[in-house]
């Protein structure tokens, strides 16, 4: 399934907070549509911190494509204040075609590492990988490609949470 020449994709951001701030809304699911840079979170389920690996999390998205859909990240990467990753799938769509792919994983993972730079100063990087991913979802997203921008954003958009103290 994996593409030699593919390589994840990240984008990072210096951000004037501590890593415990950042990491405190990264492991809040309910925070996350906030932050969303892709504009296509819509909520969280549940008001579950995101404890270690093996939780689950669930959210309420829409694109237009997919039209309203539901996913299940499960926590793949968990470390304290320093690192933060899961790997949805699929449970619930409004579209017909999209029935045969509820339960199945792709095998793509959102991350997100923390490395303080000094004690109120951190530098975030959000990773899209989908290097294991099947051919299909790695077209769709050329290779992460298409996440960058949204990635970006969503940076921003959690410095600027951390700003608004």
């Amino acid at each position: 399934m994996a593409d030699g020449n593919l390589t994840p994709v990240s984008v990072s951001r210096r951000i004037q907070a501590p890593a415990a701030e950042l990491f405190a809304v990264l492991a809040d699911p309910a925070r996350h549509p906030g932050i969303d840079g892709s504009g296509m979170l819509r909520e969280a389920g549940g008001t579950a911190l995101i404890g270690g690996v093996g939780d689950v999390f669930s959210m309420s998205m829409h694109n237009a494509e997919m039209g309203d859909y539901e996913i299940s990240n499960l926590v793949v990467e968990f470390e304290q204040d320093r690192r933060i990753g899961w790997e949805p799938a699929l449970t619930a769509a409004s579209r017909p075609e999209d029935q045969d792919d509820i339960g199945h994983r792709s095998h793509h993972r959102w991350s997100f590492e923390l490395a303080p730079v000094a004690p109120d100063v951190t530098v975030v990087t959000e990773t899209y990988d989908c290097t294991m991913s099947p051919q299909w979802l790695r077209s769709a997203v050329k290779g992460g490609q298409r996440w960058v921008a949204s990635m970006t954003t969503t940076l921003e958009k959690l410095d600027q949470q951390c700003v608004a103290r």
